[in-house]
């Protein structure tokens, strides 16, 4: 396949698009979650339209598949009323319900989800731009990380079911919810990451209200109606619509209890600083990160390369846990250009419901030509493109590419691109990634690629101390769900797994009292005749 081929012939005619991935027609999306109640908009909307655009007879077109509405502050703030009235001070349905009776509404909603897995999947293709097969993962692994946080909350609340006795005390220790959760998800794992903070934040008794990412809004309408018959009344809610409009009123009102937001620490930043009272707002943040990869000498070239593509460009290099600074000893940097340039040459482009496609257009706006500057940028320093096709560019769609040497003075040295831009540094002195690594404002992960074991446990014990994850021989990544992911310095606040999820939405909270005859006999009753879903010795299996 020529270069141009690449990219000139790479949208399809709409005839050509298979039935099975075709959406029959838009998706004018009115409705939202409130209270329970599936409201339907009348106001203005925002168009959407896919990264995917389409061969005609006058050109290129965009795709449109639908519009979602336009809420204002009004409809914002009624989702809060719901959400705040479904909470009550604690005292509501839901944070005052026992945890299997919680655990059996998240299992409800988890087979109604599976119901419309192929809708959804077919909605982060157009929205997004990601992959059949990715598409497909993503959904499963929400269905799973659904799952396993059952067996995680089961696990969480049998520890909490004994007492403990110190000192002429007796106490029982459990977790309780914090109250009402905003949640905000990224466009690049729209269902997924906005689930591994909803999914925990609800089964630990806390309501939620919701705003899906501008690119991805779509694909959560067909769950609206799970959400509303797996819960009770408000304690699920939607907004959709401007950041400004709806989210702002909604930290200024101090009633909001948690922000789990997943974004730009601007953006975090910018939040936070809404709350009237900062320190009662507790964040759960996931946010940016320039990860780098450290080459060393020994490296095996084969493993290492195919780790980096792997690393670098999955889904395009649209993941904070992406790849996006490689240092490479200068020992071995032509071989591993060589290896890695005819790599990502070799990677397949297309439609993402094209079978083995591996680099598929990009849903922001603007983004082919921000990444162009970059690669503009680099050049006039003295940077240039490895492989033949990278960098060329097609409306949204764009060729990865491999940029080398790159310096301190570049702006992709230092900006994050969230794109298929693959950066390449030289360095003969072991100091100079970790230097960039300490003096970087992010914190997240760092992947180091090598065969001595002495080394490479050198490098481990200073960068254990700047980032939160370390691989070896292995792309930076945010799975198993059961491992921590957080980050350092302005890459998260917080940590996420099935397990640390659940901690970070609820606090602990205890029952105690001296150790009399009188209240051994109350807690005696309390416990044996099941009076209290908090105080409780009942062990769930």
């Amino acid at each position: 396949m020529s270069n141009a081929t690449k990219t000139a012939a790479l949208f399809p005619a709409p005839e050509k698009i298979p039935q099975a991935f075709r959406i029959a027609q838009s998706v004018e999306q009115k409705e939202y979650l409130v209270g329970g109640e599936i409201c339907f908009w009348h106001g203005p909307c925002e168009e959407v339209h896919s990264p995917v655009c389409l061969a005609t007879g006058s050109g290129l077109e965009e795709t449109r598949i639908g519009s979602y509405p336009l809420l204002t502050e009004e409809e914002a703030l009624a989702a809060l009323t719901a959400a705040c009235r479904a909470y009550d001070h604690g005292r509501g349905r839901w944070p005052t319900m026992a945890v299997e009776d919680r655990i059996r509404h998240l299992e409800d909603f988890a087979y109604r989800m599976k119901e419309k897995r192929d809708e959804v999947i077919r909605l982060l293709m157009w929205e997004i731009g990601k992959s059949l097969a990715d598409s497909g993962k993503e959904f499963d692994r929400t269905v799973d990380y659904i799952l396993d946080t059952i067996d995680a909350l089961k696990d969480l609340d049998r520890a909490g079911s004994r007492f403990v006795i110190d000192q002429g005390v007796i106490g029982q220790i459990r977790r309780a919810p914090l109250g009402v959760v905003l949640c905000m998800g990224p466009f690049n794992y729209p269902l997924n990451e906005t689930f591994t903070t909803l999914i925990p934040a609800l089964i630990m008794g806390n309501t939620v209200i919701f705003k899906p990412p501008k690119h991805g809004v779509l694909l959560h309408r067909p769950l609206l109606e799970a959400f509303r018959d797996s819960f009770p009344p408000g304690v699920v809610n939607t907004v959709y619509g401007d950041g400004a409009t709806v989210v702002g009123p909604l930290i200024k009102s101090a009633k909001i209890d948690v922000l789990a937001f997943i974004g730009t620490s601007r953006v975090g930043d910018l939040l936070k600083k809404q709350h009237p009272k900062p320190h009662r707002l507790r964040c759960v943040l996931g946010l940016e990160a320039k990860n780098p990869a450290i080459i060393l000498a020994d490296a095996d070239l084969d493993l290492t390369v195919r780790e980096c593509v792997l690393g670098a460009l999955s889904y395009n290099g649209q993941r904070c846990t992406a790849l996006k600074l490689l240092f490479v000893h200068s020992s071995i940097a032509e071989a591993f250009l060589d290896k890695l340039g005819a790599a990502v040459e070799a990677l397949t482009p297309g439609m993402p419901w094209e079978e083995g496609v591996q680099i598929t257009p990009l849903p922001e706006r603007g983004k082919t030509a921000y990444l162009s500057e970059l690669i503009e940028d680099a050049r006039k320093q003295g940077a240039a493109v490895v492989n033949a096709s990278g960098g060329l560019v097609n409306r949204t769609f764009m060729f990865p590419a491999v940029l080398y040497p790159v310096t301190p003075e570049m702006r992709i040295f230092k900006e994050e691109q969230f794109g298929p831009l693959v950066p390449v540094v030289f360095y003969d002195d072991i100091e100079e990634p970790l230097r960039y690594v300490t003096e970087s404002d992010y914190g997240q992960q760092v992947s180091i690629f090598g065969t001595d074991p002495e080394l490479i446990a050198a490098l481990i014990d200073p960068l254990v101390n700047q980032v939160c994850r370390v691989n070896i021989n292995s792309q930076c990544q945010r799975g198993p769900d059961t491992f921590p992911f957080t980050g350092r310095k302005d890459s998260a606040e917080g940590t996420l797994s099935v397990s640390d999820a659940l901690r970070v939405f609820s606090i602990r909270t205890m029952v105690a009292a001296k150790e009399t005859d009188l209240n051994k006999q109350i807690i005696t009753t309390v416990t044996r005749h099941r009076k209290s879903r908090f105080l409780s010795t009942n062990f769930l299996l």
